[in-house]
C-alpha cells in the first residue's frame, strides 16, 4: 500500500459556483414540511432501550466534517483474529416513512458536496446534530459486531439497534500522525494491523483498489485553492472496516433472499489484457499469474508513468450499480472491485440507499418480516440512485472544472511541464490525450501526439469558465 504524494496547492480567484447548483438543479433548501418533521423527530425521538455507551466508539473523518455515519472500536480477540464493533447512525429511527421528509429525501438521494457547500440529503437538524455521530453525547445507532479471525475471514456478524456514545472525532491526517509515532488511542489501535489484513484478504479474493490522488477545491480566504491529494494508508484501512460491514450486510441479504446490494461486473478480460498490454511500456513489472489488484496495488501513484498505469486500470472499474432482489438472488450478485458480493449500509446520512439496506438487514437477522415500506422501496431504489449519482459526479467534476478554468483564465499561451496519463484509443480529427500539470495540479485534454507515461512541455491554448474548459496543446 502506498503512501500519500504531496500535496499541492495554488489559489483561484474569487469563483460562483451558483450557476453549477441551478445547471444541476440542485435544491437550494428543504421544504417547510419536511424541515419542520425532521426538527420535531429531532426534539421526540426516544434512543434504543440497549445500552452500549460502555464501548469507546470514535469516529474518523475530515476534519470539518459534522455528518458522522460511522464510530468505531476495534478490539483483539483472545486466540487471533479481532472484534469489530461498528456504529451506524440510526437514520431510519428519525424518517417517518412516506412523510414530508421521507419524501424530500427520495428526491435528493444523496448529499452531493460543492465548494461552497452541499446540498444534504437530511436537513442539518439531524444530520449534523441529533443523528450525527458527535463525541460525548448518547446517540441511537445499528451497531454491527463482526468477528474475524487471524486470517481476516469473517467468523461471526451480530446485529442491533443501541445507544452509543462516541469518545472522539478523530480526522485522518490526525490518525496518520498517530500511526506512525506509535501512539494510537486505544480503540483504535488495532486499525493499521486489520486494515492491512483485510486488504490483503482482499488481493487474494482479487480485489481491485485504485490509489489515485484526489483533484479538491477547498476555501482559502476570499478565493479557493485547488488541491492534489493522495489518501493516507489510514483511509484505505478505515475503508477495509466499511467493507467488512458492506460484505457483511451482503451475506445476510443473500442469506433471506431480498435485499440491495451495490454491484458491479467483473473486469472483462479485454481490459485486463490492454491494461497488461500497457505495462511493459510504462515500466510497471506485472509477474506472470498475478492479478491486476496485486500490480495495481504495488505502483507509486507519485511517479508519471505509475499514474498513467492507474488512469488505464480505472478502465477495470466500470458499471457499478444497485441490484434489488426479493425471492431469488441475483445471477451475479458480486462488485468486481470488491471481487465479493456487497452492499452500502455504512453511510445512511449522506446516502438514501443505506437506510432501506440496513433495515432489510435489521429484519433478517432477527428473524421478523422486513417492514412493507422498506420491501416495497427496493425495485425503485436502482434507478434512483444512478440518478443522484450522475449529479454528484457532475457536481463535483464541474466545481473542479470550473477552478481549473478560472485559475488559467490570464495564463493562455504558458508553458507548463505534465505528464501523459491516457491517449485516444479511437481516431479523431485532432489527436490527443489528457494529461496532468505539475503546477498547478490541473487534469486535461491535450491535443497533439502524445507519448504515453511520458513527461513533456505543453502550452495553454483555451482556459474558458464560462464553458468550464481547458485545453492544452504540446509545446514544439
Amino acid at each position: 500500500m502506498n503512501g500519500p504524494v504531496a500535496t499541492r496547492r495554488i489559489l483561484a480567484p474569487s469563483i460562483d459556483f451558483g450557476a453549477l447548483r441551478r445547471e444541476l438543479e440542485l435544491p437550494e433548501q428543504f421544504p417547510l414540511a419536511a424541515q419542520r418533521e425532521a426538527d420535531e423527530s429531532a426534539a421526540a425521538t426516544a434512543l434504543p432501550a440497549v445500552d452500549r455507551t460502555d464501548i469507546p466508539f470514535v469516529t474518523i473523518d475530515p476534519p470539518t466534517s459534522r455528518d458522522l455515519d460511522q464510530a468505531m472500536c476495534l478490539r483483539e480477540r483472545a486466540g487471533g483474529g479481532y472484534r469489530v464493533h461498528y456504529a451506524i447512525a440510526d437514520v431510519a429511527a428519525y424518517v417517518r416513512p412516506g412523510g414530508a421528509l421521507d419524501t424530500e429525501t427520495w428526491r435528493r438521494g444523496q448529499t452531493v458536496y460543492l465548494p461552497d457547500g452541499k446540498v444534504p440529503l437530511h436537513p442539518y437538524s439531524l444530520s449534523e446534530d441529533a443523528v450525527s455521530l458527535l463525541p460525548g453525547v448518547d446517540r441511537a445507532a445499528v451497531v454491527w459486531t463482526v468477528d474475524v479471525d487471524a486470517d481476516g475471514s469473517t467468523v461471526a456478524i451480530q446485529l442491533e439497534r443501541a445507544k452509543v456514545r462516541s469518545r472522539a472525532k478523530l480526522d485522518y491526517a490526525g490518525v496518520q500522525a498517530d500511526a506512525d509515532a506509535g501512539r494510537l488511542a486505544e480503540p483504535i489501535a488495532a486499525l493499521p494491523a486489520l486494515g492491512a489484513l483485510l486488504f490483503e484478504r482482499g488481493l487474494e479474493r482479487g480485489a481491485i483498489s485504485l490509489p489515485l490522488p484526489e483533484q479538491d477545491v477547498e476555501p482559502d480566504g476570499d478565493g479557493w485553492r485547488l488541491v492534489l491529494r493522495a489518501p493516507h494508508a489510514v483511509e484505505e484501512y478505515n475503508a477495509q472496516i466499511s467493507l467488512l460491514t458492506g460484505m457483511a450486510a451482503a451475506s445476510i441479504m443473500l442469506t433471506g433472499g431480498v435485499g440491495l446490494l451495490r454491484t458491479m461486473p467483473a473486469p472483462r478480460s479485454e481490459a485486463v489484457g490492454r491494461l497488461r498490454a500497457a505495462a511493459p511500456a510504462l515500466g510497471i513489472e506485472w509477474p506472470d499469474g498475478q492479478p491486476a489488484g496485486r500490480v495495481v496495488a504495488s505502483v507509486d501513484p507519485a511517479d508519471a508513468r505509475a499514474a498513467a498505469f492507474l488512469d488505464h486500470a480505472a478502465e477495470l472499474m466500470r458499471g457499478a450499480g444497485y441490484t434489488a432482489f426479493d425471492g431469488k438472488a441475483p445471477d451475479d450478485p458480486g462488485h468486481g472491485a470488491v471481487a465479493a458480493p456487497y452492499a452500502h449500509v455504512t453511510a445512511p446520512l449522506r446516502r438514501l440507499a443505506d437506510r432501506y439496506a440496513t433495515e432489510v438487514c435489521l429484519a433478517l437477522y432477527g428473524g421478523v418480516e422486513v417492514p412493507d415500506w422498506a420491501r416495497a422501496a427496493l425495485p425503485r431504489l436502482p434507478e434512483v440512485m444512478s440518478g443522484t449519482d450522475r449529479a454528484a459526479s457532475a457536481a463535483e467534476r464541474g466545481a473542479v472544472d470550473l477552478t481549473e478554468a478560472v485559475l488559467l483564465a490570464g495564463r493562455v499561451g504558458d508553458e507548463f511541464d505534465a505528464a501523459v496519463l491516457d491517449v485516444d484509443d479511437r481516431p479523431k480529427k485532432v489527436p490527443g490525450g489528457l494529461i496532468a500539470l505539475d503546477e498547478p495540479p490541473v487534469r486535461a485534454r491535450c491535443e497533439g501526439d502524445l507519448p504515453l507515461g511520458e513527461r513533456i512541455r505543453v502550452r495553454l491554448v483555451t482556459a474558458d469558465p464560462a464553458q468550464r474548459r481547458v485545453l492544452f496543446t504540446r509545446s514544439g
